[in-house]
């Protein structure tokens, strides 16, 4: 079985382009963070549109569907689920709670892994839940033409256990005794646990609820206030490609995993830069009216009151419509579509 020794990757050099993603976080962390400090209760609306956000869209990257409606009534009001999808929905839910609430006494090990794994099928009737796989299983991807496509085949079933201890103990050690920057020890951990693919099912949401999870623990709370998930399944193609380039040669050691750290890193800068625009707004004492403006201008296209509503988390939602209606009478903006079609578009 493969070696999960990290000193290769203690002793690695970096390119610049991963050390400026590195450098650039955490100056972006380090600027929004004080300020978080400071007001916290400021974006809180924004922790309520990231828990649905995150919920609803890592699991429709792996094809488990509701109504955007249904998806904030599960979240925020936590309505019983009606069917297998929304059972899932409603467990990932759960565990993203969790997370938010306790990552700091959430230790990296499989058991606490596999509480996790168990609390994400609490609704359904699995009968692996909690428990790594019983069958071979193979990471594949879903691509936008309705194709799927093999792109590994991970570790065996009797390999598996020992091969997630191994990775849990390694990450402890680098972490715990400072061995190897967080940035990039945290995302080699996850392309390892993708690579053993420890479950029958529930792979890709918990690596995704682990990296919630490992950026929390390491002073980085970008994910309370911006969904990553969101960001992941607006690009899912680049996620798998970043995948499956790292992948070649994992089982003999011979892999890189240079290619997915960085498309990681990057969905984090992202994340914390649509973070900054959203302080920006907040920290400018202005009317809601010049608030939404100001909104409107940042954004190309169409856009919805939702999207808004994300860029000006110190307004009430009857705000954010009233400044829409007035900016649409006022022949800034043009309205189409009717409900839940709505959008806007700036017309100077």
């Amino acid at each position: 079985m493969r070696d999960f020794n990290y000193s290769a990757i203690r002793e690695r050099n970096w390119d610049s382009e991963l050390l400026g993603l590195v450098a650039a976080i955490y100056r972006e962390a380090g600027r929004q963070e004080a300020y978080l400090a400071q007001r916290p209760q400021a974006l809180e609306t924004l922790v309520e549109i990231a828990k649905v956000q995150s919920t609803g869209a890592s699991n429709a990257i792996e094809g488990i569907v509701t109504t955007d409606t249904r998806v904030r009534q599960l979240v925020e009001e936590k309505t019983a689920p009606r069917n297998r999808s929304e059972q899932e929905i409603a467990g990932y839910r759960d565990v993203l709670s969790i997370i938010h609430e306790s990552y700091d006494v959430i230790p990296i090990t499989p058991n606490y892994i596999l509480q996790l794994h168990k609390i994400l099928y609490s609704h359904t009737n699995n009968p692996m839940a909690g428990q790594t796989k019983n069958v071979q299983n193979y990471i594949s991807a879903s691509y936008p033409d309705g194709h799927r496509e093999t792109l590994f085949q991970p570790l065996a079933p009797y390999e598996t256990p020992p091969a997630l201890d191994r990775i849990c103990s390694e990450y402890r050690h680098v972490i715990g005794n400072l061995e190897l920057e967080p940035l990039i020890a945290f995302p080699v951990f996850l392309h390892d646990f993708l690579c053993i693919h420890p479950f029958n099912d529930g792979n890709g949401r918990m690596s995704r609820l682990l990296t919630t999870l490992l950026l929390y623990q390491n002073g980085f709370s970008v994910g309370r206030y911006i969904s990553l998930e969101a960001k992941i399944a607006k690009n899912k193609d680049l996620y798998y490609d970043a995948l499956r380039a790292s992948q070649d040669g994992w089982h003999e050691g011979r892999d890189d995993p240079l290619p997915f750290i960085k498309y990681l890193l990057g969905t984090v800068l992202s994340a914390y830069r649509d973070l900054g625009d959203r302080i920006a707004l907040v920290e400018e004492k202005r009317p809601a009216l010049e608030t939404v403006r100001r909104a409107t201008e940042q954004t190309i296209g169409r856009f919805t009151k939702q999207q808004i509503r994300e860029l000006c988390p110190s307004l009430s939602l009857s705000s954010v419509e009233g400044a829409l209606r007035k900016l649409v009478a006022a022949g800034e903006l043009r309205r189409e579509g009717n409900g839940k079609n709505t959008c806007y578009y700036r017309l100077r």
